[in-house]
């Protein structure tokens, strides 16, 4: 494919990290480091190298509960995969420091979790790397991760009853608590006016409390008076993400995001993936900036063809992988053709899961960047300096500031959830 077979616009490219990758087997492959998954040195190393690929961000993965068989009802806990996880958000605020452009988004779940608690953590972690923090918001269905804080009981979802009246019933509940959980964070970063604090010892005065404020959340799930007790993030408000499969989860990205992860299995499969998510968004009748629109793909990258299916073979006769998202075994060349060409259907770009970690990231800033770069699809060196800029998103006016004017995601919509301010 020749640089002029692409469009002008430079891909977006993440990298999701999860343990030692995302294939089940990932940590008896040769390449992995099972012993590290625990220490600092090992996330600070892939972080540095995902930095090195100039990639806008790298997620980190995260859940209330061990690993399973099983991701929804945490049934059939296995004892030959890796088990415990290291917290996201912290880890994520160790890594600030360690790299200076690639942005950092942790994996916080609402279900559970207390949004004032979220709002400090992630406005920490956006002071702590200048800008460049961001959340991806998810949910939890699993019985066994509720039974851990004893406040609620969730029945759990099994997967063939996902599109059952009461599964659906659910996931409308958490969804709904989700929007809730991500409008008291928006609200609390914003509380703290850019202005606030004065620091002039000569008065004695260190904070203006006219520039503080109230945000006085009441809804079905939450009740929030607020302020923060941390000042407004860098960027105003950090970059909110989701992972969306269908209809409901993109209803949910078109109310609360400004980034959402897709999971299209072919070209034709992605043109529907952007229509849909382009349909909830008039659905919610969203004003903000449209959503950025990025394809989930789990790699396996090796010098030739035959190299990558025989190592996915090998890794899968030890343990199948059985993946929502695409699975490409293939070439650095090779991926960049399916990027390249499934982008025509409108995406932004990707969130490259590698199957092997670092194997796997290793060929993609080795080889799959230069491949784009050479085409002209991907950034030579960093621009913007912090997350949103990178997207193409403004560093917006806290909502309390006199004469603020805010869109539909960072500002409040009763209609959309049912709390009123």
């Amino acid at each position: 494919m020749s640089t002029s077979d692409t469009p002008g616009r430079p891909l977006h490219l993440a990298v999701a990290l999860d343990g030692a990758g995302w294939h089940p087997a990932a940590w008896r492959d040769p390449g992995a480091r099972p012993r590290e998954l625990f220490s600092a040195r090992y996330w600070t190393d892939l972080a540095r190298t995902a930095e090195r690929g100039l990639l806008d961000l790298l997620t980190i993965e995260d859940a209330l509960g061990l690993q399973s068989g099983d991701h929804l009802s945490g049934a059939g806990r296995r004892t030959d995969r890796v088990q415990g996880r290291l917290d996201a958000s912290l880890v994520a605020a160790f890594l600030a420091p360690t790299t200076s452009r690639i942005g950092l988004v942790p994996t916080v779940t609402t279900t559970h979790t207390e949004p004032f608690h979220v709002a400090s953590a992630l406005s920490t972690l956006d002071h702590d790397s200048h800008g460049r923090a961001g959340w991806r918001v998810q949910t939890s269905v699993r019985a066994d991760e509720a039974a851990h804080f004893g406040r609620r009981t969730v029945p759990g979802i099994r997967r063939e009853d996902l599109g059952t009246p009461a599964a659906r019933e659910l996931v409308a509940e958490l969804f709904g608590e989700a929007a809730d959980a991500v409008e008291v964070v928006r609200r609390l970063w914003d509380s703290w006016e850019d202005d606030a604090e004065i620091r002039d010892a000569l008065t004695g005065r260190f904070v203006d409390r006219d520039r503080l404020h109230r945000v006085d959340f009441a809804g079905e799930h939450f009740g929030v008076a607020g302020p923060s007790i941390v000042p407004r993030p860098p960027q105003g408000q950090p970059l909110v993400v989701s992972l969306a499969h269908g209809y409901d989860p993109a209803l949910l990205a078109a109310r609360v995001g400004d980034v959402v992860f897709t999971t299209p299995h072919d070209a034709d499969d992605a043109a529907r993936v952007v229509a849909q998510v382009r349909a909830a968004e008039a659905a919610v009748g969203r004003t903000a900036p449209p959503l950025r629109i990025l394809g989930d793909v789990v790699v396996v990258l090796e010098a030739t063809e035959r190299a990558a299916r025989d190592r996915l073979a090998r890794l899968d006769a030890l343990d199948p992988l059985s993946s929502d998202a695409a699975v490409l075994a293939t070439t650095p060349a090779g991926l960049a053709d399916t990027l390249l060409s499934w982008r025509r259907a409108g995406l932004d770009g990707y969130r490259l899961r590698p199957a092997v970690l670092p194997t796997d990231l290793d060929a993609v800033v080795e080889g799959l960047v230069p491949e784009l770069q050479a085409r002209g699809a991907f950034r030579t060196a960093y621009g913007e300096t912090t997350l949103r800029a990178r997207f193409g998103l403004t560093r917006p006016v806290s909502r309390y500031a006199a004469g603020a004017r805010v869109d539909a995601v960072t500002a409040f919509n009763p209609a959309l959830s049912g709390a009123t301010a």
